[in-house]
């Protein structure tokens, strides 16, 4: 069974392109990414009419964690990257970068336990694999 994890790995270049490509017909970065969200959310409410998943309560969406609330804010940072750079780095680097960063990003919440992940230490295996990443990305763009 293939987790959809890896579908959303495979999607991440195709996205980035057609980010990118849009940005680069329109000309505009930010409406660029407005349309981005819209189309995204219009995505989500399609779904919502065929699976009709109940709405949460308020009672549930009070007690969510401030820090939760961020993710939508945080997203829109990657969207315009992708929006304005993709292109000009080219798919391998943007998308060997955004992994890269990501990663390390991980390793280092998991060893503060932070925003909700259960704390796993930043071990030297890990800080090696996570240095190997670097180095791959930096091949890439060199190569």
């Amino acid at each position: 069974m293939v987790c959809d994890c890896n579908r959303r790995r495979v999607a991440n270049p195709f996205q980035s392109g057609t980010n990118a490509e849009l940005n680069k017909q329109l000309g505009a970065p930010l409406w660029a990414g407005i349309v981005v969200y819209v189309t995204g959310l219009g995505g989500l409410l399609s779904l919502q009419l065929i699976l009709r998943q109940a709405f949460p309560g308020s009672e549930r969406i009070v007690a969510v964690s401030p820090w939760a609330w961020a993710g939508g804010l945080i997203s829109i940072a990657s969207t315009m990257a992708a929006l304005t750079l993709a292109q000009r780095m080219g798919s391998g680097v943007f998308t060997g970068i955004t992994v890269t960063a990501a990663l390390v990003t991980s390793v280092l919440l998991d060893g503060m336990g932070a925003v909700g992940f259960r704390q796993h230490t930043a071990s030297p295996a890990r800080l090696a694999g996570c240095a190997l990443m670097i180095a791959g990305v930096w091949m890439i763009s060199r190569f």
